[in-house]
């Protein structure tokens, strides 16, 4: 009786719990149907997330181009490799999609990922011991070409499968590195800009990616009622430069071949228009391939970063402003080799170790390039405030404001009388090159300076809008027309005259003229400054043609290594006279200088416009003048050559027929392929120096309006001539 009460009770009391649970559970039900929510999260929200998937549509970095569309700067597709090793992945498929076989999938990856097998094969089986979805094969499964991608793919290797990534690349290397810069990938898989152009204007260049959200199912497919919304990606934009690639790319190769033969500590080149300030080229050494960021030797731009001493450079806006302020008398004489102010001030010496020249006027002196006419100019004949505002007028004591990151002013010391005699002749004070470039400028264009830049315009590439767009800026006027005339006739002289210093920088088609420098490298130890001809800092700043400069360029060698009988401006005339000459050539300017040419080897060249092919080649054949004909048309219709040049039997002729195919280029010269994308109107991009070894379009190819060829030059091997 007692044991059947004790069931009752238990009975009950499992009744009136149950009871419970189902009021609670009801109650909670009841509770989440009225208010939509469950522990304060609404439960529409709790299925919108279940539901909702978000794909990222990725936005493109903008593009950098030289200022006739060549792609400086751009992103490339690479792809990581991974495997599948879930063998789940593969239920209810005709083939296995995941790895089947550690052994066999590493025989075949191996040598194609420059991987040891027994590395890949202990990632596979450790990923599968420790029950992981997919592996890796780390920094060598990444950054493949698709090339790579492709010819991994078309092994079908069971369970292999690839990740497109996008990745900075700049087609030629080292080139304008410190202008263009780099970028890189972040741990977030995005792209940011880390020097140059690429960091300065990384908010212009990145882009926003975008987003597709719609409602997916269980089996992640895509519901008929979506509720889809797609926020399209937002491009980065485009930047133009001012850059010239076909002279970047001549300054980079004869920049290169005096590093090798010199082994200087620094070289510093640019080249600029003067009338505009467009920088047309720019480069330093040491310098970098920014496709391999990690091997960088020099992060500064030597050209606006570094200053340094002028040296005789300096000279030119001494004499100038003589001139302006009216104190210049060019048939004044003086004494040469040593002027002493005062015993207790200093003594200046002329550069051949204060001998002289005797007595001489200042024309004379500039062109000898003497310290002792500088400082006599300064001291006797301007005063030294006078000369310090006009040092400031052309701004040598401010930033040129152009338009890359990190430039440095030079600093002007004009506190003791030495400093202030040293000034003159370019010693104690320091400049950058750009800001003797920008100096410069107001002798080209009759007394206006105009301020430098490298960004051409940017570009919405989406749209086709110019967003911005830089012009010529005059930023002063230190000088007079009648000035800068008078400045432009002894700088002529220093490079014409039998007694001028720049005798090294003649060409053989166009008048140069310009100044050269030789400026002392301060002791690191403080006392005085380094000895021996190689402790120096060779420069030459000049300009061609004359008469209407087009080119402007500074070159400095720092501490070259020179051979018994070499000179510092051997190392600097080779890069200048190799760009100025090529480049002037390149932009299609009219030689300025009559050639000595003998008539008997000299040809005139004939009006070969609008006549048959036939006749065009009898006549040039009968004058014993080897042209190549640029397709096989009937009709002639443009030549290389206008009528009545005197042209020699080695020059390259080229004749465009009205059916015009790409030529066989083999062991052409640089000069007769620029002239060849001249005639053509296209675009070829030279690579290396030399004679033609390569061409990436075929002969006989047919002329295309957007075509774009690349040639490779090389040196040829003497041994293998000879």
């Amino acid at each position: 009786m007692q044991k059947k009460k004790q069931t009752n009770i238990m009975t009950v009391f499992f009744m009136l719990a149950f009871l419970l649970l189902f009021l609670i559970i009801s109650g909670r039900y009841i509770y989440i149907q009225v208010t939509g929510e469950a522990n304060d999260v609404p439960l529409t929200e709790w299925a919108e997330e279940l539901r909702e998937t978000t794909l990222v549509l990725p936005s493109e970095r903008g593009k950098i181009y030289d200022h006739n569309g060549m792609t400086l700067a751009y992103n490339r597709p690479t792809y990581r490799v991974y495997a599948i090793l879930d063998p789940e992945y593969s239920v209810n498929k005709a083939e296995p999609m995941h790895v089947t076989d550690p052994e066999k999938t590493a025989e075949h990856l191996a040598p194609l990922l420059d991987i040891e097998q027994t590395e890949i094969i202990e990632k596979i089986k450790d990923g599968q011991k420790n029950e992981r979805f997919q592996v890796e094969f780390g920094n060598e499964g990444k950054d493949l070409s698709q090339e790579m991608m492709e010819e991994i793919a078309a092994m079908e290797i069971p369970g292999i499968n690839f990740i497109e990534d996008s990745k900075r690349y700049y087609p030629n290397g080292m080139f304008a590195s410190h202008i263009i810069g780099f970028a890189r990938n972040t741990d977030e898989d995005e792209i940011a800009g880390v020097a140059g152009m690429e960091k300065e204007k990384d908010s212009i260049l990145g882009g926003t990616d975008g987003y597709v959200r719609y409602h997916r199912d269980n089996y992640n497919k895509k519901l008929l009622d979506a509720n889809e919304v797609v926020k399209p990606p937002e491009n980065g934009d485009d930047i133009f430069l001012t850059i010239d690639q076909k002279i970047q790319t001549l300054l980079e190769d004869v920049m290169s071949q005096v590093d090798d033969q010199y082994e200087p500590k620094r070289i510093t080149a640019v080249v600029m228009n003067p009338k505009t300030g467009e920088i047309l080229a720019m480069s330093n050494r040491p310098s970098y391939n920014p496709n391999s960021p990690d091997d960088v030797q020099n992060w500064y731009n030597d050209v606006i970063s570094t200053p340094v001493e002028p040296g005789s450079t300096m000279k030119i806006f001494t004499w100038a402003a003589a001139i302006e302020e009216g104190v210049y008398n060019s048939d004044e004489t003086f004494k040469s080799g040593k002027y002493t102010v005062n015993p207790k001030v200093e003594t200046i010496n002329d550069h051949n170790q204060g001998k002289g020249w005797g007595v001489i006027d200042y024309d004379e002196g500039f062109r000898r390039s003497s310290n002792v006419a500088a400082s006599k100019l300064v001291w006797e004949k301007l005063g030294t405030e006078t000369f310090l505002e006009y040092v400031k007028s052309f701004e040598f004591d401010k930033e040129t404001n152009i338009d890359l990151p990190n430039e440095v002013a030079g600093k002007v010391l004009y506190d003791w009388p030495s400093e202030k005699l040293r000034a003159a002749f370019g010693q104690g004070s320091t400049v950058t090159p750009i800001q003797q470039m920008k100096a410069a400028t107001a002798i080209v264009n009759g007394g206006d300076m105009v301020e430098p830049y490298v960004i051409k315009k940017v570009i919405d590439p989406d749209t086709g809008e110019t967003l911005e767009e830089n012009e010529s800026k005059v930023v002063g006027s230190p000088i007079s027309e009648d000035t800068a005339d008078q400045m432009i006739d002894l700088l002529d002289a220093v490079v014409n005259e039998k007694d001028g210093t720049g005798k090294p920088y003649r060409l053989e088609d166009y008048s140069v003229i310009g100044k050269s420098g030789t400026a002392q490298i301060p002791n690191p130890d403080g006392a005085g400054y380094l000895t021996g001809s190689e402790n120096n800092i060779y420069s030459f700043m000049g300009m061609a043609p004359k008469d209407d400069p087009q080119i402007l360029m500074h070159v400095s060698v720092t501490q070259p290594k020179l051979e018994d009988g070499e000179s510092g401006s051997d190392a600097v005339s080779f890069i200048f006279n190799n760009v100025m000459e090529n480049g002037l050539h390149y932009l299609n300017i009219e030689p300025d200088k009559e050639k000595v040419i003998d008539p008997i080897q000299s040809i005139t060249f004939p009006d070969v416009q609008d006549k048959a092919t036939s006749e065009v080649e009898a006549q040039l054949e009968k004058d014993g003048i080897d042209a190549t004909f640029i397709g096989k048309g009937k009709q002639v219709v443009d030549s290389n050559l206008r009528e009545g040049t005197k042209v020699l039997a080695s020059h390259k002729v080229l004749i465009m027929t009205d059916k015009p195919t790409i030529p066989d280029m083999t062991d052409w010269s640089e000069r007769d392929v620029l002239a060849l994308s001249n005639l053509l109107g296209i675009d070829i991009q030279v690579n290396g120096s030399g004679f033609v070894s390569d061409q990436s379009v075929e002969a006989d190819s047919k002329v295309k309006d957007d075509m774009k060829i690349e040639v490779d030059l090389q040196v040829p091997n003497v041994e293998e001539e000879d």
